[in-house]
């Protein structure tokens, strides 16, 4: 095998995943359920196998990852339509805390011990039972919960409080580059920037670590100057 045809099967495989990927839409790790993790394994391994196999062409690489992206594609479609089917493939939501009352039926079918349970609930911050009312778990694993009133966060609608609404944080300087794709999204140009820039006395791009802006708080900018103090009064301390 030529080191043109693992190339071609690499590249032309990375495009043609990219593709399956999209179609399927985003989701992030925590949102996967065992259906979609187990068909994300064989996309990877539908290119894996083929990239060192001589008999497999670039073509063929093609037809399998797209005949499995279009099934894949075809379940999507099913399972969003259908509750059964979706039931089926990815499960569904299972109440294991109703009230503040334990559902073990719920926890026996989805073979899930109490010290585990007080493990998933410690890494969302809740470390006693008595803390809270109902408790999902969803198909990807995760879990979502909802604390009795008197254990939950103090909110500012208890205190009576109208907090302000804050508004969307772009990034428009990165180590003292512009991020001109994100100046440009926000309706701004460059000699707005060094305008606003200079009513502040930030007269040089070069000096900026960072700045960002929204539109009811302005900018919040940090230089390199202020960073490099910080750093030396911690070694001297």
């Amino acid at each position: 095998m030529t080191y043109f045809n693992i190339g071609a099967k690499l590249f032309f495989g990375l495009i043609a995943l990219l593709i399956v990927t999209r179609l399927l839409g985003k989701k992030e790790i925590s949102q996967l359920t065992p259906f979609d993790f187990i068909y994300s394994i064989v996309l990877g391994g539908l290119l894996e196998e083929s990239i060192y196999e001589d008999k497999v062409t670039v073509f063929q690489l093609w037809f399998g990852i797209g005949l499995w992206g279009l099934l894949l594609f075809i379940i999507e479609k099913l399972s969003r339509k259908y509750d059964k089917i979706r039931v089926l493939l990815k499960g569904d939501s299972s109440i294991l805390i109703h009230n503040g009352k334990l559902n073990l039926n719920e926890m026996k079918k989805n073979h899930l011990e109490m010290e585990q349970l007080r493990t998933m609930l410690r890494q969302q911050g809740v470390f006693s039972l008595r803390e809270v009312k109902d408790l999902y778990l969803e198909p990807s694993g995760a879990i979502s919960l909802k604390k009795f009133p008197e254990h939950s966060e103090v909110t500012p609608k208890m205190l009576n409080i109208q907090p302000k609404d804050e508004g969307l944080n772009f990034m428009f300087i990165d180590e003292g580059e512009v991020n001109e794709i994100t100046l440009n999204y926000c309706g701004k140009n460059m000699a707005w920037l060094y305008e606003e820039l200079g009513r502040k006395g930030y007269t040089k791009l070069k000096d900026i670590l960072y700045a960002e802006w929204t539109e009811n708080e302005g900018f919040y900018i940090k230089t390199y100057r202020e960073n490099e103090h910080k750093e030396t009064t911690t070694k001297g301390n």
